[in-house]
């Protein structure tokens, strides 16, 4: 598809017999937000999993800009430009706010000092430059999400997988996210794809929702349509709708 950053053809993935994922296709067009919803258990990381990386899809393609990364290692899918969050936040320990997203930043800056810089304006966009020399696993859990984005916008991707970074966190905080989002977005171009179950987040973030459910694709299309969308509302949005609030 022209313009689009990310193309996701016919993507199928199975464990053991299990099919986690079937006949998936989905395109994101560079500079959106876009957000992947749907129930637990839908397979919405494993289609994470299988654009950055950490395992092959059984079926299908994954393009960025045109090229197929399908079956690269994490870290050539990062290098090709992706970026990603992931649900269970596990930042490097023994590493202070700032080493961890210097790690990061090393992975475009060869230079330590330019790579520590690189590091601190992140920080400072996230609000957590006053936190840098704080050891990362004291910060509280709405300081580990963001510093989780900020390990992700070290490597500089042009594609960010954003997954669950709203989870845990009080109505406030998803909107310092929102904000915050919404900003990076409009300021560097960057395209984002997020897994959300926060439904305030996804109608005031994505420009178009992408909905699965066991696995499949059953609807996508705007915020206000799939929230009419009968097929979503007997599968998810009406257990969801606690979230919106």
């Amino acid at each position: 598809m022209s313009g689009a950053r990310l193309e996701i053809e016919a993507l199928g993935k199975r464990f053991r017999g299990l099919r986690a994922v079937h006949d998936v296709s989905f395109a994101v067009p560079a500079g959106a937000i876009h957000a992947l919803i749907g129930p637990n258990g839908a397979g919405k990381t494993t289609i994470f999993n299988m654009i950055a990386g950490v395992f092959p899809p059984d079926a299908g393609a994954v393009r960025l800009d045109g090229r197929p990364i399908s079956g690269l290692r994490p870290d050539l899918v990062c290098a090709a430009g992706v970026g990603r969050t992931f649900q269970i936040v596990k930042p490097f320990k023994g590493l202070s706010v700032l080493e961890n997203v210097t790690v990061g930043a090393l992975h475009r800056h060869a230079d330590l000092e330019t790579a520590r810089e690189r590091a601190g304006a992140i920080l400072d966009a996230l609000e957590l430059g006053d936190r840098r020399h704080q050891l990362a696993e004291a910060l509280t859990l709405p300081d580990r999400k963001r510093l989780e984005v900020a390990r992700a916008l070290a490597t500089e991707p042009t594609l960010l997988l954003l997954d669950e970074v709203m989870a845990g966190l009080r109505p406030t905080e998803v909107d310092r996210m929102v904000t915050f989002l919404r900003d990076l977005n409009a300021r560097t171009g960057i395209t984002v794809l997020l897994i959300e179950h926060v439904m305030r987040a996804v109608m005031a973030l994505a420009a178009h929702v992408v909905v699965v459910s066991s696995g499949e694709k059953i609807a996508e299309g705007t915020p206000a349509e799939i929230a009419r969308h009968q097929a979503v509302l007997d599968v998810y949005l009406g257990d969801a709708a606690g979230d919106a609030a």
